[in-house]
């Protein structure tokens, strides 16, 4: 049963339409004027409002902004007199879904009730699906709907709940982070600390100080002392993010907490004792840095007692659509922008790009082009990565028909000639005919412009 709020400073009037509605099976809430509309619309779950333009206290206009500013997608039909149309027009612009005019038919009325309440259902259900697609094919802060994305939520949640060490690998940008995070808030150790360090990061002095900490006058700058990494963590899970690049002394190390759970500061005589979860992280192939005397082969099985993977982002393109689509999100509440949106077509180019850098290379497109699209809407041309004409060059050639453009049949030379002369005038068009901008867009100078504009006979405008 779909819910109507009612809303008439006229008693009399208000019980006609409330009856009328109830009449049609619909539920009716009535107010006799806008301060008290509100207090329902806050408390009630509506399908529409039904409201009165001109009425004392606050006027349906007023009561129309008010209701847009707490549920946009909510309709709202006003009931206007007869010469009030051009209220009723401002009205629309508003936001409200039609107009009525006194005198109108109940045909008429219910009519419109009747489409506006199915508008809104399917608002809702589109929403609803939304959301339901969002928890569906997302777990722990990772989206993905791809059969392995969906094989790895699985084996997180058996992973989980275990003490075991585990290894992640897979290419930089995959989310190799979120992963661990994962485990770690799937785990029993979840109220306990979850802290991250990366390898890459630090010179092995410094990591050595990082992770197990140091006592004061240890060395030169040491002031006072520090608790170390596995300290922090005690009780909880430790993060280690390109092990692959740890020097072999730290590895010895790592190696003697992982199988005492006991350590020493730098600097320091006295035996700590930990309780902390190891999670590993690597772009590397650990066994080839094995056999290459990088890496040390008892360290290795310490830390691969479980082992999970994370597919590069070429080989889920599926998923780039949700991805997309919550990143537009993300950077739309980030930077304030409203309603923006990408179109088909720079979602399509995108889903033809390599990405190298994986989902941090795509997340870092989508920010870039939310800065500086010029409207609401991000095309393909906000979207072209760092690395642009290169890959640009690719997904255009993996894509491009010719036939599009020529028939089939023509001569090499005439093809060449009509893409080329296609290419020189949709460019002008977009540059709304500046030839510095189209020969910028076009990666030629403007006298190479000129003359191509020449060859082809495209004339100034």
């Amino acid at each position: 049963m779909h819910s109507i709020l009612v809303v008439d400073d006229e008693p009399n009037y208000l019980i006609i339409l409330a009856e009328l509605l109830r009449d049609e099976h619909f539920e009716v809430f009535t107010a006799e004027n806008g301060k008290k509309a509100l207090e329902i619309v806050r408390t009630s779950d509506l399908d529409l409002v039904l409201t009165d333009m001109q009425m004392p206290v606050m006027s349906g206009m007023e009561l129309l902004k008010e209701v847009k500013a707490l549920n946009p997608d909510l309709p709202v039909i006003m009931i206007t007199a007869h010469g009030q149309v051009e209220k009723a027009v401002a009205a629309m612009r508003t936001g409200a879904f039609n107009y009525l005019t006194k005198p109108f038919k109940n045909d008429e009325l219910i009519a419109n009730i009747t489409k506006a309440v199915e508008h809104y259902s399917i608002l809702r259900e589109n929403l609803r699906l939304r959301i339901e697609v969002r928890e569906r094919y997302s777990f722990a802060k990772m989206i993905g709907k791809n059969k392995k994305m969906q094989e790895l939520y699985t084996l997180i949640e058996k992973v989980a709940p275990t003490a075991a060490s585990v290894l992640i690998t897979g290419e930089s940008g995959t989310g190799k982070e979120l992963v661990a995070h994962a485990i770690h808030i799937n785990s029993p150790r979840k109220k306990e600390p979850f802290v991250s360090v990366n390898c890459a990061a630090l010179p092995e002095s410094l990591l050595e100080s990082e992770l197990f900490g140091h006592e004061k006058g240890s060395f030169t700058g040491a002031v006072s002392q520090r608790k170390g990494r596995f300290e922090l963590s005690d009780g909880g899970t430790l993060f280690l993010d390109e092990i692959g690049e740890m020097a072999l002394s730290l590895q010895s190390k790592l190696l003697r907490i992982l199988q005492e759970k006991t350590f020493h500061r730098v600097g320091g005589t006295i035996e700590l004792k930990v309780d902390v979860r190891i999670v590993a992280a690597t772009n590397k192939d650990l066994k080839e840095e094995v056999e290459a005397g990088r890496f040390r082969e008892d360290l290795y099985y310490r830390l691969n007692v479980l082992h999970l993977h994370l597919p590069p982002l070429r080989e889920r393109a599926n998923d780039i659509p949700l991805l997309v689509e919550h990143f537009v999100s993300k950077f739309t509440a980030q930077l304030g922008r409203e309603n923006l949106t990408i179109s088909l077509p720079a979602l399509r180019f995108l889903t033809t790009l390599p990405w190298k850098g994986n989902i941090r290379e795509l997340e870092n497109t989508i920010e870039r082009a939310s800065i500086l699209c010029s409207g609401n809407t991000i095309e393909p041309e906000d979207v072209l990565p760092d690395s642009g004409t290169e890959n640009l060059s690719a997904a255009a050639a993996s894509s491009f028909n010719p036939e599009e453009i020529v028939p089939p049949g023509t001569r090499l030379p005439d093809m060449l000639d009509a893409i080329e002369e296609k290419a020189l005038r949709d460019a002008l068009e977009k540059a709304n005919y500046v030839q510095t901008k189209a020969a910028k867009n076009l990666g030629i100078t403007k006298s190479l412009l000129q003359y191509k504009m020449k060859k082809f006979n495209i004339k100034k405008k």
